[in-house]
């Protein structure tokens, strides 16, 4: 099967998949937004759940405090993303009620 272009600079997957829901070997189209988190839970059949870890600013105190957030993106399966890895998402169309990001690349896994 063919990879498609899909306009960010990542590396495309070595793998190919016949999931029409992947950027790379699907119909799928993807936005400029793109983050970066690390998974915390591949317990659902295609999703996976994304943690990202920021500071907030707090004028009053003007100091800053950790706060985290979690985000359900599509994972095909031509990436195969496991708990722990650090990986990119982009946004794309709603999936599904909660799922509008899609994992575009695996940067590398943590241990």
């Amino acid at each position: 099967m063919v990879m498609r272009n899909i306009g960010l600079r990542v590396k495309g997957p070595r793998k190919s998949c016949d999931d029409e829901f992947c950027p790379f070997h699907g119909k799928l189209g993807v936005r400029r937004r793109t983050l970066t988190g690390t998974v915390a839970s591949s317990k659902m059949n295609g999703t996976v759940t994304i943690e990202r870890d920021y500071l907030h600013y707090i004028p009053k105190y003007l100091r800053y405090e950790r706060r985290r957030s979690r985000v359900m993106a599509h994972s095909p399966p031509c990436l195969e993303v496991k708990e722990g890895d650090k990986v990119t998402i982009a946004e794309c169309r709603p999936l599904s009620k909660e799922v509008s990001f899609v994992v575009v690349e695996k940067l590398t896994p943590m241990e």
